[in-house]
């Protein structure tokens, strides 16, 4: 099967393969939100992008083997919700950006900083702070060697805009401002995006519509 990224609540998770590493797709809780699983193929490890809700629905994606680590993207509830049960459950490692941390009730094993690393059995991903939505908000950048990159952007890009400043407009600027310079800047257009909430774009679908955003101010 073909991966579109088009998920719901309640339905059927969706799987994109890659060479080293297979990325499940499920869509949770009442504000739609998106949960990753991560698994290394060569090892078997497995790593889940925001526990965010529904934590039974989470633990069968999960299966048997377990999962080694939770990165949560940012600190609203939306997005650790199921946290407490999963980690409670598998004992995983936590993750979360180290100005963020202090927002998540469950407590942060590994604070991440801009350029840090996490790994899920031999595959690494690189963090990158994106200031804003929260203040410490992370997206996770996988290079894949055999591909173009794909990355996991939380509540800071998705398809037709940035993530919400609550019309802020310094927090827009600098939410713009670092998804243009450590994204757009210096991924390809086939960078597959991966977002909180709703449908996966690509930096090339949304490319020619920034300055549009940086004109509407949001």
């Amino acid at each position: 099967m073909t991966y579109s990224g088009a998920v719901k609540v309640g339905g059927a998770a969706d799987v994109h393969e890659l060479a080293d590493l297979m990325i499940s797709k499920v869509a949770v809780g009442p504000m739609n939100n998106n949960a990753y699983l991560l698994r290394c193929r060569a090892t078997g490890e497995q790593l889940l992008v925001d526990a965010a809700n529904e934590a039974e629905t989470l633990l069968r994606l999960i299966g048997d083997d377990g999962i080694a680590s939770v990165v949560t993207t940012h600190r609203h509830g939306d997005h650790w919700g199921a946290l407490e049960a999963v980690v409670g459950t598998t004992g995983a490692r936590t993750y979360a950006g180290r100005y963020d941390a202090e927002g998540i009730p469950v407590p942060t094993d590994v604070p991440v900083e801009d350029g840090g690393t996490v790994t899920v059995g031999e595959v690494s991903l690189t963090a990158r702070h994106l200031v804003g939505h929260t203040p410490g908000s992370i997206a996770l950048v996988y290079d894949d060697p055999h591909g173009h990159p794909h990355v996991f952007t939380g509540d800071c890009l998705f398809p037709g805009g940035v993530g919400n400043t609550w019309g802020d407009p310094e927090a827009f600027a600098r939410l713009l401002g670092d998804v243009e310079t450590k994204l757009f800047d210096v991924l390809p257009d086939e960078t597959w995006v991966y977002p909180g909430h709703g449908d996966d774009t690509s930096l090339g679908a949304e490319r020619p519509h920034l300055a549009e955003w940086r004109e509407r101010g949001w």
